[in-house]
């Protein structure tokens, strides 16, 4: 993009989103989004790769959702500072606290990718792994509750749990299919409080 492309750019972002607290959460939201992309791109191994590929699309198309809800948010109630502004029972904080959540759960989907792409490239340099080293193991680095369907993963891939086999990409796959599913469940949960308050049109 060049110079006037950005220009246009962030004029219309300034236009629909402020500069206030909802720009500073869909902002926040892109950098993780972008960050994750980032590291996918150094990311070698078939099998991770072939997991985290998906997880990247959908983690995509979450940004329009949260834009489309940060634009409501400002449409509703303009923020040109840090302040979140007020509303009826306080939604709005409710709408920026979930959004935060989104923004932090993206950051640690990209962290876990950055771990899962470390235990990949450390099996591969060392491929026999010590029976003491096995049991001491290292504790998962995604400490967020695990989605439902996800209840029968293995032991390794559970937070706080000891992985056996770090020279398995599958720890780290089921950590990042978590952390996308959160970051979708706290921006659902975003668009819900807009949705219930919404102001009567006409």
């Amino acid at each position: 993009m060049g110079f006037l492309g950005e220009y246009r750019a962030t004029r219309r972002d300034e236009r629909e989103l402020g500069e206030g607290v909802w720009r500073r959460a869909h902002d926040r939201f892109k950098r993780g989004l972008d960050r994750y992309h980032q590291i996918l791109e150094s990311v070698r191994a078939p099998e991770l790769r072939a997991a985290a590929v998906p997880v990247a699309n959908e983690l995509a198309d979450l940004l329009p959702r949260v834009r489309a809800v940060c634009m409501e948010a400002h449409l509703r109630a303009p923020s040109q500072n840090q302040d979140i502004p007020h509303s009826t029972a306080g939604y709005l904080s409710d709408v920026h606290r979930q959004l935060s959540r989104a923004g932090n759960a993206m950051a640690q989907a990209a962290e876990a990718l950055t771990m899962a792409r470390f235990a990949v490239s450390g099996s591969a340099a060392a491929p026999f792994a010590c029976p003491a080293d096995d049991a001491a193991g290292s504790r998962s680095a995604d400490p967020s509750p695990t989605r439902r369907e996800t209840s029968d993963a293995p032991a390794a891939d559970r937070p706080g749990a000891v992985s056996g086999h770090p020279e398995s990409p599958s720890a780290g796959t089921h950590s990042i299919r978590r952390r996308r599913a959160v970051v979708e469940e706290y921006v659902a949960a975003a668009e819900a409080l807009m949705t219930a308050h919404a102001p009567r049109r006409g």
